[in-house]
């Protein structure tokens, strides 16, 4: 309980709590903070050594996804490393390996090091498959030097793709370049709502306008944060239906003089409506419970396309605003990265027909375009490339069979011979073959919602090396939010009350946490299956009694 809700240690020494606990059971003999501490301690190291294990026997290659952050009241910094993998059931799976104290400066060596050693601590350093990193120069030198660590003979591609840059935070980027245009308005905006929701007298004093004008409040207005552009499309979004409230408020309150003019709030107005398409698509990336490798390409394209029909606006700020987003948007997704190509490929219902359709609305081409055949025909190469490397992986456990059978007595070696054969791996053009009967095969029927992992699980056993590929692809996110919401409870784990926690506590509080909710996740689904049969049974003996 003091784990999973994030509650002080020192609850079991409050005097209420403790007759809670005696009303309950008196013969309940309640422990100590220091013990419930090292009660909690023993209980990580118990759960981290079962984890461990498990990443061991897991077949696949493993994602990672990383994010720093500095508590407010420490002031050190912090870094969280998630895995992501498919497990055997086909099910996407993520465990927050480490919570780590990273000692200041945070330059790519210490980054680096800190990372490559929770790597090794989990056994997953040889059988990586991507690290997902928010995008700066750091970061990139980060990834490099780790490379150099592990091996380029132990990654794929000899490690070249295995940096992959935060989606959401590349659309944070670009769409922050935008809205610099419009700032002397933003900040208009941002001032007003920060001068009626300072104290809960002018809040009061609002809602009492908001009456007066026969607007209904339907959500309190709310103040964003300058660096992230999500939150200040909330602010816009919420505070635009208050148009009238704002108008009369400047008439009431002689203190407030930050009321937007009316080319403000239409140009807000036209602004939000522009980038609720941006939320949206954010929104959709951040999801850590589906597969969104798939998805990646064509919403990346889907912005593009937008942003084409924004540039031919008669508003000359829209337009301007728009350069600014396509220059931004060009230096990060001109090309964009292999895997994710590879993953709209493993779609059965895109295949190589939306490659070439987002290759021509990204470059602004026909489909039929040598420029888009080029482009497709290299993601197509990629993804021949990538299956020889999974059969290099498994023929190199071949010598090691060969070698205990070469043991056995004289007599038997033509029954050795057989048996190689017999277990001989597919060749390569057998395995290429693979790949062209799935490009051939029928594009299955387009439906949005669809579970690409059970689409591979089941019909995906046709293509069993091209399996092991889609396996590993689909398990790689597109953002580092699994990462950073392990983050989203800093302020209750590191607040001023407590500040004094160690940097090894803290880990271990934040780990058993995730996992405590992962197991929970698991007994709920089992719970309702439960339910569910429970259901079905009672349904059948109904029916049966009114048969007979």
């Amino acid at each position: 309980m003091l784990v999973l809700h994030d509650y002080p240690l020192s609850t079991v020494d409050h005097a209420g709590f403790r007759r809670f606990i005696h009303a309950l059971q008196p013969l309940f003999k309640l422990h100590t903070r220091n013990t419930i501490r090292n009660d909690i301690i023993d209980r990580y190291n118990k759960e981290k050594k079962k984890a461990q294990e498990y990443m061991m026997l897991v077949q696949s290659r493993i994602a990672v996804t990383t994010d720093m952050w500095t508590a407010d009241h420490q002031k050190k910094g912090h870094m969280a490393v998630t895995a992501h993998f498919i497990d055997e059931s086909w099910n996407l799976r993520s465990i927050l390996m480490r919570f780590i104290y990273v000692p200041a400066p945070h330059n790519k060596e210490v980054i680096a090091e800190q990372l490559h050693e929770a790597l090794v601590d989990w056994n997953i350093n040889e059988k990586l498959m991507t690290v997902t990193f928010d995008n700066c120069t750091t970061n990139d030198k980060a990834i490099e030097l780790i490379v150099d660590m592990i091996g380029k003979k132990k990654l794929l591609c000899e490690g070249n793709m295995v940096h992959m840059c935060c989606c959401c935070h590349i659309l944070n980027l670009v769409v922050k370049d935008g809205l610099d245009v419009m700032k002397p308005a933003i900040d208009n905006f941002r001032e007003s709502v920060a001068y009626w929701i300072a104290t809960p007298k002018r809040w009061e004093k609002f809602e009492e306008m908001a009456k007066f004008k026969k607007v209904k409040i339907t959500r309190r207005l709310k103040l964003d944060c300058k660096t992230r552009w999500n939150s200040t499309f909330i602010m816009l979004d919420i505070a635009l239906p208050y148009r009238a409230v704002f108008e009369r408020a400047k008439h009431v309150d002689k203190q407030y003089v930050y009321l937007p003019n009316d080319k403000e709030w239409e140009f807000a107005t036209d602004v939000v409506d522009r980038l609720r398409l941006f939320y949206e698509i954010t929104e959709l990336f951040s999801g850590t419970d589906y597969v969104t490798a798939n998805i990646y390409f064509p919403k990346i394209c889907e912005i593009k396309m937008k942003m084409r029909q924004w540039a031919t606006s008669s508003n000359p700020i829209i337009k301007e605003m728009t350069e600014q987003m396509n220059t931004k948007f060009d230096k990060y997704w001109n090309d964009i990265q292999g895997l994710m190509g590879i993953a709209t490929l493993l779609d059965p219902r895109y295949k190589k027909h939306m490659l070439v359709a987002c290759f021509a609305m990204l470059h602004g081409v026909e489909p039929s375009s040598y420029e888009c055949t080029e482009k497709v025909d290299g993601i197509v190469a990629t993804l021949h490339a990538l299956l020889e490397e999974y059969e290099v992986e498994e023929d190199a456990y071949q010598p090691t069979e060969v070698n205990i059978l070469s043991a056995t007595e004289a007599a038997a070696i033509m029954n050795i011979f057989h048996d190689i054969v017999a277990q001989q791996r597919p060749t390569i053009s057998k395995l290429q073959g693979e790949i062209e009967q799935y490009l051939t095969d029928a594009l299955l029927p387009y439906v949005e919602k669809f579970n690409v992992l059970d689409w591979w699980k089941v019909a995906g056993t046709r293509y069993p090396t091209l399996r092991k590929v889609a396996r590993d692809v689909f398990a790689i996110p597109v953002t580092t939010v699994a990462s950073e919401s392990a983050f989203s409870t800093s302020g209750r784990i590191i607040n001023k009350h407590r500040s004094r926690l160690t940097s090894h506590m803290l880990e271990v509080l934040m780990c058993s946490q995730d996992w405590l909710r992962n197991k929970l996740k698991g007994e709920q689904i089992m719970h309702y299956l439960y339910i569910f049969y429970y259901f079905l049974r009672c349904s059948y003996l109904s029916i049966r009694c009114r048969c007979s």
